[in-house]
């Protein structure tokens, strides 16, 4: 390896909200606010973001002789670039496990004042608000998908095509700048069944439209014949005795409706012999009735994202998936949001990247009553 001076190096900010996504195994939908995190550790949630870093930093190997890393104490952000063997330099902001949304604001203030080239941050919504608050679009920014919630369009599909969109920007390559939405919903809300979504700013992210996820379409522009169409459907492949986990979403909670079952509408519930048999489930819920006899799992496409996995269902963990296998997945899609992902591909981001590439190749998504469409799913 060639040396070069810290000086003659471009930099590269790295910001990691170490609590980002744990609320998401255990079904609280989020880590926003000590007390939600606390409950969230008391029903034994584990870190997320460390290893969707570590992921990320991986792709940014190749141009270490050219990028020294400027991050935070710790769990913030040295801790996993010192493992990645990155030139790191540490701000003296953070610490960890419980670090806070000023910790975020702080660091991007000092990214800011040092001059970095681009910050790389590992979070959700709320982590990338908290940098937009601060930074605007003065910085080009760059989010790892880490969070529970991830409505904005500033992340990249998974952790390793944000590392290696902040790689090829880094390197000089030719890459232009867009200015993307950031979002972020009222959690509390959000914890009621209510989906309510607002803008609060723009980041300027690196723009390659393969590396990127898409911001997530409104809902509620499905008919209730075109849902309901879909639920009959579903409902006709439902075997005697079988357990089917329902995933979040409208389309899936039409399923429900028309079972006559009680439903959580944003969480994952559970039913077997047209009963309700869970609601709103932890992943731990759900594992301990998945491994008791043959399940399914009903999912429904996020429109203008694409995702079926890794978005807004955390609960089902890789554990799960790998007891319910890949042939026992239902995915849905009302045609009102599959519209603009015709010529795309579905997308999978579980955190288990081995089991993504398990789940990629065709599927077939439920359209309607004995309507099929068949998409390919990459991760």
């Amino acid at each position: 390896m060639t040396e070069k001076s810290s000086r003659g190096r471009k930099v590269l900010g790295l910001i990691v909200n170490p609590v980002a996504g744990m609320g998401g195994s255990v079904g609280l939908k989020g880590t926003d606010g000590r007390e939600v995190l606390e409950k969230a550790l008391s029903m034994g949630a584990l870190p997320r973001s460390p290893l969707r870093v570590r992921e990320s930093l991986a792709a940014l190997k190749r141009i270490a002789d050219d990028v020294r890393i400027l991050t935070c104490i710790g769990d913030m952000g040295a801790s996993e670039s010192k493992r990645a063997g990155l030139p790191t330099e540490v701000l003296p902001i953070g610490a960890g496990p419980l670090t806070s949304a000023e910790d975020t604001r702080e660091a991007a203030r000092a990214m800011e004042a040092s001059g970095v080239n681009m910050i790389l941050f590992a979070g959700g919504d709320g982590t990338a608000r908290d940098i937009a608050g601060v930074v605007g679009t003065r910085v080009p920014a760059l989010g790892i998908p880490s969070g529970v919630k991830i409505h904005s369009s500033v992340f990249g599909r998974n952790p390793a095509t944000a590392g290696e969109l902040a790689g090829l920007f880094m390197s000089g390559a030719k890459v232009a700048l867009e200015e993307r939405e950031v979002m972020d919903i009222d959690e509390e809300a959000f914890r009621e069944g209510t989906l309510r979504a607002s803008l609060f700013g723009y980041l300027l992210v690196p723009f390659e439209r393969r590396f990127l996820q898409g911001g997530k379409a409104g809902g509620g522009k499905s008919g209730a014949v075109e849902l309901d169409g879909i639920a009959q459907e579903i409902i006709s492949r439902m075997m005697p005795g079988d357990l089917y986990l329902v995933g979040p979403g409208t389309t899936t909670a039409a399923v429900m409706r028309r079972l006559g079952c009680e439903y959580s509408l944003l969480g994952v519930d559970a039913v077997r012999d047209g009963k309700t048999i869970g609601i709103d489930l932890s992943g731990k819920d759900i594992l301990d009735l998945a491994v008791q006899g043959r399940t399914w799992l009903i999912l429904s496409v996020i429109g203008g994202q694409g995702f079926i996995l890794g978005r807004g269902n955390l609960q089902v963990t890789p554990e799960v998936l790998r007891v319910v296998g890949k042939e026992r997945i239902l995915v849905t899609g009302a045609p009102e949001k599959l519209k603009d992902l015709y010529g795309k591909a579905l997308l999978v981001d579980t955190g288990d990247p081995s089991l993504d590439l398990e789940l990629c190749g065709y599927i077939r998504i439920v359209t309607g009553l004995g309507e099929e469409t068949l998409f390919r799913v990459e991760r």
